[in-house]
């Protein structure tokens, strides 16, 4: 059975920081290219980052380079998202996201003073 589950979630400060985990299980985790998206309220999921499965490469979205890092550990099958400089607009749940197919249910970031 294929699982995800986002975890480190909560409610920051702004510029405050905020690492993110998924934890996997159920599918050949070192092969696939992982993911995280987000969905604001009302608005569309959107893709955040990307690392290829072996973790030599990763792209950001606009607005989020140079603040958000990717990292995965294979050995623990786990994807991370470090969050830093938080912006309200930041705020959304955070999906992680295995290939095209498998997708966690999410963990809710709150950016707010």
């Amino acid at each position: 059975q294929v699982q995800l589950v986002e975890s480190g979630g909560g409610l920051v400060q702004p510029g405050g920081s905020r690492r993110l985990s998924c934890a996997t299980s159920g599918f050949t985790f070192s092969s696939y290219v992982m993911s995280w998206y987000r969905q604001a309220p009302g608005k569309e999921r959107e893709l955040v980052a990307r690392i290829t499965s072996g973790g030599s490469s990763t792209n950001y979205a606009d607005s989020v380079k140079g603040r958000f890092t990717i990292s995965r550990d294979n050995a623990e099958n786990t994807v991370y998202l470090q969050m830093n400089s938080l912006k309200p607009e930041d705020t959304a749940v955070y999906y992680c996201r295995g290939g095209v197919i498998y997708w966690g249910k999410g963990t809710l970031v709150t950016v707010s003073s």
